[in-house]
C-alpha cells in the first residue's frame, strides 16, 4: 500500500508547501509550518450531471428586518450593533487571561433568561466553569453546560428539536473533526470545525459564539481561515496592569465595525463602564508636565484619554522609542516633524509615550495631543488645566481638521473642561485664533505645529495663549 502523501501548512496564514521550511513566504512567520496529512483523493470535476437551477431575485425587493437577541449588557450590544442575530457566527479573540471566557459566560447567562443557551468548553472541566460561575453569581442561570471537543458529538447534541438557540464554543482551537488526520489546533482542523459549526448555525438558526486564540502578533490564529468565514469578529483588548478591557469590532456584517465597548475587570466578573472618559481621566495629575488630554472618537462615542510623554537624555548611541497604546511609526513621524519644522532637538533623547488606562488609539487626530505632551515634557511646562487637544499633523507641519469636532467638544464640556486646542477652521486662515467659543469651551485654533510650540514658549508658567506673533523655526535660529 502506498504511503499517503503529506503537505506542510503554515499555522498562522494557512499557506501550503510541498516540503518543510523555516519561514513562511506568505506571512513571514518563522517556525509556523507544520506537516499535515493530505486528502486521500483530489476532488474531481462535476461530470455531465446537471445541477439544480438557481432562482434569482431583484435588489428592489422588501427585506425583512433582522431580529436580534439583546444580551442586556449595553456595552456588548453596542459593539454587535444592537444584539445577536440568529443564524450568525461570532468569533471573539484576545490574549490569554484577558477575560474572554468570563465575558462569554456572562453573556450566555443573560441570554439564557429568554432563550435556551449552552456553554461548551474544550479547555476546562465542568467543575472549573461552575466555580467561575459561582464566583460571579451566575450559578442559578439556566445554562446548559458540557465539556467536549468532538464536533461530531457537539452537532449531534445541537441537532435536536429542543436544541439551544445560543451556543458558546470555548475554544475553536480545541475542537476537532474526526475524519481529518491533523491534530486539533492546526489550520485544517480549525477550518473544518468552524465550517461545520457555521453550517449547523445557518441551518438551525442558532447563534454560535466561538473563542479564538491569538498569535504572538496579536492576531487570531489562522486569521485568513476564520475571519472570512464568520459574520462578526470581536477583539478583546487590555493591559494586564489595568482593570479596563476594550471589546472592539473589526468585522460585522450586521452592524458597525468601529464601535468599542468598555468593561472593568473585578472579582465579580466584568462590569460595564458607561462613562469611560471619566474613568480614564480619574487619576490624572493636572500639574505634571508631559501630559495632555486627547478628545477622540471611537465609533460613535467620544472618549477623552490622557496621553503621557517623557523625554529623557540617553546613555546609548541609539535613543530608545517606547510606545504603549499608539502606533510606533506615527510617533516617529511626529518626532521628525517637530525636529525638522519646529527646531526641537529630539534625535539624541529617549522618548517614552503612554496612553493612560490601557486604551489603544488608532486615529490620526491624536497627533496634536501627542505633540503637546512631547513639547510639554521638553520645556518642562505643563498644559493648562481643563484643556483638551486634538488635530492631525501633516509632514509639512500643518494642522489638518478632523471629523466630529462638535462631538469631541461636547464631551469635553460635559466633563468640566473649559479650553480646547483645535485645528484652524477653513474660514479662519489668519493668525492663531484665540478666544473663540464652541460648546462652552474657549478655543485656541492653530494652523501649524510651530504655533503649538509657541504656546509653551510664550508662557512662563505653562501652556498659554499666543500673545504675540508666532515665531517659526528659522526665526529661532
Amino acid at each position: 500500500m502506498a504511503k499517503p502523501s503529506s503537505r506542510y501548512v503554515c499555522q498562522d496564514c494557512g499557506a501550503s508547501y510541498p516540503r518543510w521550511q523555516g519561514r513562511c513566504e506568505a506571512c513571514g512567520g518563522w517556525n509556523s509550518i507544520v506537516e499535515e496529512a493530505a486528502r486521500e483523493s483530489i476532488p474531481k470535476g462535476l461530470g455531465e450531471r446537471a445541477g439544480k437551477a438557481l432562482q434569482f431575485t431583484r435588489l428592489d425587493g422588501i427585506a425583512a428586518e433582522v431580529p436580534r437577541r439583546a444580551s442586556g449588557i449595553a456595552e456588548f450590544d453596542r459593539v454587535t450593533g444592537g444584539g445577536l442575530v440568529p443564524a450568525s457566527a461570532i468569533l471573539v479573540g484576545g490574549d490569554p487571561g484577558i477575560g474572554k471566557s468570563t465575558l462569554l459566560l456572562q453573556i450566555v447567562a443573560r441570554l439564557a433568561q429568554g432563550a435556551s443557551a449552552a456553554y461548551i468548553s474544550g479547555e476546562e472541566a465542568i467543575d472549573q466553569v461552575r466555580m467561575r460561575a459561582a464566583r460571579m453569581g451566575l450559578a442559578k442561570a439556566p445554562v446548559e453546560l458540557a465539556a467536549a471537543t468532538s464536533i461530531r458529538d457537539i452537532l449531534a447534541s445541537l441537532d435536536r428539536p429542543d436544541g439551544p438557540e445560543v451556543v458558546v464554543i470555548d475554544s475553536i482551537q480545541t475542537m476537532y473533526v474526526d475524519n481529518l488526520e491533523s491534530a486539533p489546533g492546526t489550520v485544517a482542523q480549525v477550518r473544518g470545525s468552524a465550517q461545520e459549526l457555521i453550517r449547523a448555525a445557518k441551518r438551525r438558526g442558532t447563534t454560535v459564539l466561538m473563542v479564538g486564540h491569538v498569535t504572538k502578533e496579536g492576531l487570531i490564529a489562522g486569521p485568513r481561515v476564520l475571519e472570512h468565514m464568520v459574520d462578526t469578529v470581536l477583539y478583546f483588548e487590555g493591559e494586564r496592569g489595568h482593570q479596563f478591557r476594550i471589546l472592539r469590532a473589526v468585522k460585522n456584517r450586521f452592524g458597525p465595525t468601529d464601535e468599542i465597548g468598555v468593561f472593568e475587570m473585578t472579582d465579580r466578573g466584568l462590569l460595564e463602564v458607561g462613562n469611560p472618559s471619566a474613568l480614564f481621566l480619574g487619576e490624572r495629575d493636572r500639574a505634571v508636565s508631559g501630559a495632555a488630554v486627547f478628545a477622540g472618537i471611537e465609533g460613535t462615542r467620544p472618549m477623552l484619554v490622557e496621553v503621557q510623554a517623557l523625554i529623557a537624555p540617553t546613555s546609548f548611541a541609539t535613543p530608545r522609542r517606547a510606545v504603549v497604546g499608539w502606533d510606533t511609526g506615527r510617533l516617529a513621524m511626529v518626532l521628525a516633524v517637530l525636529e525638522a519644522r519646529c527646531g526641537l532637538a529630539l534625535g539624541g533623547r529617549d522618548v517614552y509615550l503612554n496612553v493612560a488606562g490601557g486604551l489603544r488609539i488608532a486615529e490620526p487626530a491624536a497627533d496634536l495631543a501627542v505633540s503637546a505632551a512631547i513639547v510639554s515634557s521638553v520645556t518642562d511646562r505643563p498644559v493648562l488645566p481643563e484643556t483638551v487637544i486634538f488635530g492631525e499633523i501633516g509632514l509639512s507641519g500643518e494642522i489638518r481638521p478632523v471629523n466630529h469636532m462638535d462631538h469631541r467638544l461636547k464631551e469635553a464640556a460635559k466633563l468640566g473642561f473649559s479650553r480646547a486646542v483645535v485645528p484652524r477652521s477653513p474660514q479662519r486662515r489668519g493668525a492663531a485664533g484665540t478666544g473663540a467659543t464652541a460648546g462652552g469651551l474657549r478655543l485656541t485654533e492653530i494652523g501649524h505645529l510651530y504655533e503649538l510650540v509657541a504656546l509653551f514658549e510664550n508662557s512662563e508658567d505653562g501652556f498659554g495663549a499666543v500673545d504675540g506673533p508666532v515665531r517659526n523655526a528659522a526665526a529661532r535660529g
